[in-house]
């Protein structure tokens, strides 16, 4: 007659842990050196000094930095990075994202104002993507006169 009601749910902790929905958090004023490999989700508002894997969605605030490359299934950029990025699904850069590297991502959503200084390749990864060719060399500038 009287019977928790809860007493036959699991609490919302372990439901996230059952579905793999683990949440990892740095945050804002935190720096980290080294690389991170995470099998669930992470949010990112202090600072990354080396190469992040996330085997699902990456969320880069807009005080976030990361410097080093990023593989992720997902990821939702707002900060700045300065690396290579993968993407397997789907990589939306907000209007505050700054991104100094090559992209490599299944799909693409770019919101006003965002900005990358790089190349984007759609389906490939980054690594059969050719460096850039630098401008200031000299072999580059007598090749074209």
């Amino acid at each position: 007659m009287f019977t928790n009601k809860n007493q036959n749910q699991p609490n919302k902790k372990e439901n996230a842990a059952a579905g793999g929905g683990l949440l990892n958090i740095i945050g804002s004023g935190t720096k980290l050196n080294g690389d991170i490999i995470s099998e669930g989700d992470i949010r990112v508002d202090g600072s990354i000094e080396g190469h992040v894997t996330v085997r699902q969605r990456l969320v880069l605030g807009d005080g976030g930095s990361i410097h080093g490359d990023i593989d992720a299934k997902e990821a939702v950029v707002a900060g700045f990075i300065k690396g290579n990025i993968t993407v397997n699904d789907t990589l939306i850069l907000k209007p505050s994202a700054k991104i100094d590297g090559d992209i490599a991502t299944g799909k693409i959503i770019i919101e006003s104002g965002a900005s990358f200084n790089g190349r984007c390749s759609m389906n490939a990864h980054v690594s059969q993507i050719k460096p850039k060719a630098s401008f200031h060399a000299p072999e580059a500038i007598g090749s074209q006169a």
